[in-house]
């Protein structure tokens, strides 16, 4: 285990913000499990940031891995590592994001809020510190942590993820990726990048995110939204059993780290209007 738990990448030191970071998405251990840590992932995978850049650094990936393994062999231990470091003084009356990349996600199938629950007692035992996370585990949010928030803890639901329906974007506070910062600003939502980090879960309702500057994942994203580009795939899912006209619809794999393809992309259009959640797809439980 680490002498800290807690780091500062870039972008969050210059705000006064401490994070925890695991890997993003799926992939493999140097042990050889099989990790899916944002489980409600979509569209959003391939175009992920914290899968690009420095994320992939041979010494970036190692910290992430480990930090990922402390959960995984010894989740009681890091829970309490976690609520120790929290005690001092660096942290009080500071901010802590709770994934830089990654998110909140079952360490077995048999027990899958066992890690949300411990991030909520570490937040209830460190009343001094102030604690945000973006997330598109909605599903586990509304049973662990919705009935019962800390009083320390604030949340934003990221659409572009597999649980988009279950958002009501007319109410509850969401963060979109917008190609660019003109088209989040015509769509009437708050450019985090002018407001910072925080205007996340502190700010408007309605945020938006403009796409970084990595140019293949700008290709990829196009002029959708991250929300437009679900609303698509779940279009694309519910019509999966015509073959012919969508030969070639897939989600991604876990455990493969696929992305997803449809050769008929002028077929698969949002089929809700802005502002109001997406319909759940048939097998959105699965």
């Amino acid at each position: 285990m680490p002498r800290r738990l807690l780091t500062q990448n870039s972008d969050l030191r210059k705000q006064g913000i401490y994070n925890w970071s695991i890997p993003a998405w799926a992939g493999i251990l140097p042990d050889g499990r099989r990790y899916n840590t944002c489980p409600s992932a979509g569209a959003c995978a391939p175009l992920c940031y914290a899968r690009q850049g420095h994320y992939r650094f041979p010494n970036v990936r190692a910290r992430h891995e480990a930090n990922l393994m402390m959960l995984l062999d010894d989740l009681p231990g890091w829970e309490s590592a976690m609520t120790a470091e929290l005690q001092h003084r660096r942290y009080q009356d500071r901010w802590v994001r709770c994934h830089d990349a990654g998110d909140f996600f079952a360490i077995t199938p048999e027990k899958p809020l066992e890690y949300t629950k411990a991030w909520m007692r570490i937040m209830r035992a460190a009343p001094g510190v102030r604690f945000y996370a973006y997330t598109k585990s909605v599903s586990l949010f509304r049973e662990a942590v919705e009935p019962d928030p800390p009083p320390n803890f604030r949340w934003v639901y990221s659409l572009g993820g597999r649980e988009d329906h279950l958002v009501d974007t007319a109410t509850e506070r969401h963060v979109d990726v917008f190609p660019d910062e003109e088209s989040l600003t015509e769509a009437g939502y708050t450019s985090r990048a002018k407001e910072g980090c925080l205007v996340s879960v502190l700010g408007p309702q309605r945020i938006g995110i403009s796409a970084n500057r990595i140019s293949h994942l700008r290709r990829k994203q196009g002029d959708k939204r991250f929300s437009e580009l679900q609303a698509a795939q779940d279009e694309c899912r519910r019509s999966r059993n015509n073959r012919r006209a969508h030969p070639r619809c897939t989600q991604p794999h876990p455990d493969t780290a696929r992305t997803s393809r449809c050769t008929s992309p002028a077929k698969h259009t949002a089929s809700t209007k802005p502002g109001q959640p997406s319909p759940p797809p048939p097998d959105a439980a699965a």
